[in-house]
């Protein structure tokens, strides 16, 4: 995997885009259309912590106004919940990792299928065409990269990269985030704080993950938009996946898989 095709840019995707966090949606959102950065939304399609999204006329109007700025609508599944299943292994890799949110982390490909389905039913009924599937956690079984694939996604995202399921190569990216609340939030906000000042400084691409419960910390909104603002001053570009995807080598925006 490659990253060089992609160096002076960096991706700011908001998570957990919802009903129940269309508050913390606006507000990530009013801090990014300040600096004129895309960001990449990925909605969660089915009720969490409250209702889907079918059921939320305002999110939906603001979801389709943030399109028109420039920010890109993407699926982040279903229920954004841990289903059972999968082997321990994967099960106990995913309560580690996503906290009780890894939904595609241990999924036989017509299970993920399903869900994949239901979600994008879901946004299309809703006016919206995702690209692309982050899931819960960036965790996913090799049969949700197969029924993403198959339900013509053009990519699907891990921790470490971007892959365009046309071709199926990968753009190597790692995505930093915080984890507002666990015993290590303090020297995780530093941390990332440092990853990005290195990278700024050598024109390395990174994402960065807003998500709503982060906003119930101050001390970590303005660590991430200072962060943001150090790879603006060093001249990185801000992008979103469609974007990013179009630098892959052999990416066709019209073909699908």
């Amino acid at each position: 995997m490659n990253s060089s095709i992609a160096a002076g840019k960096f991706v700011v995707s908001v998570h957990d885009v919802a009903p129940a966090s269309i508050g913390q949606t606006c507000r990530w959102l009013r801090s990014l259309d300040a600096r004129g950065i895309p960001a990449t939304l990925l909605i969660i399609a089915g009720p969490w912590r409250g209702p889907a999204l079918n059921e939320s006329p305002e999110l939906i109007t603001e979801l389709h106004a943030a399109a028109a700025r420039g920010h890109e609508l993407s699926l982040h599944g279903w229920s954004h919940a841990a289903v059972t299943g999968g082997s321990r292994r994967r099960q106990a890799v995913g309560r580690v990792v996503a906290r009780g949110a890894a939904e595609f982390c241990a999924l036989d490909e017509e299970q993920a299928a399903l869900r994949l389905r239901r979600g994008l039913t879901q946004l299309r009924a809703a006016g919206i065409e995702p690209t692309g599937f982050t899931p819960p956690g960036w965790l996913a079984a090799p049969g949700t990269v197969r029924a993403a694939r198959r339900l013509g996604l053009r990519y699907i995202t891990s921790h470490w990269a971007v892959r365009d399921l046309a071709t199926g190569r990968s753009l190597a990216i790692p995505a930093l985030s915080h984890r507002p609340g666990a015993r290590s939030e303090r020297l995780g906000s530093r941390l990332l704080g440092a990853v990005v000042r290195h990278c700024a400084r050598n024109g390395r691409p990174f994402r960065i993950a807003l998500h709503p419960d982060d906003l119930a910390r101050q001390g970590l909104r303005g660590t991430t938009l200072s962060a943001i603002d150090t790879a603006l001053a060093a001249g990185l570009r801000p992008v979103t996946y469609a974007d990013l995807l179009g630098a892959l080598p052999g990416h066709d925006p019209g073909r699908r898989p």
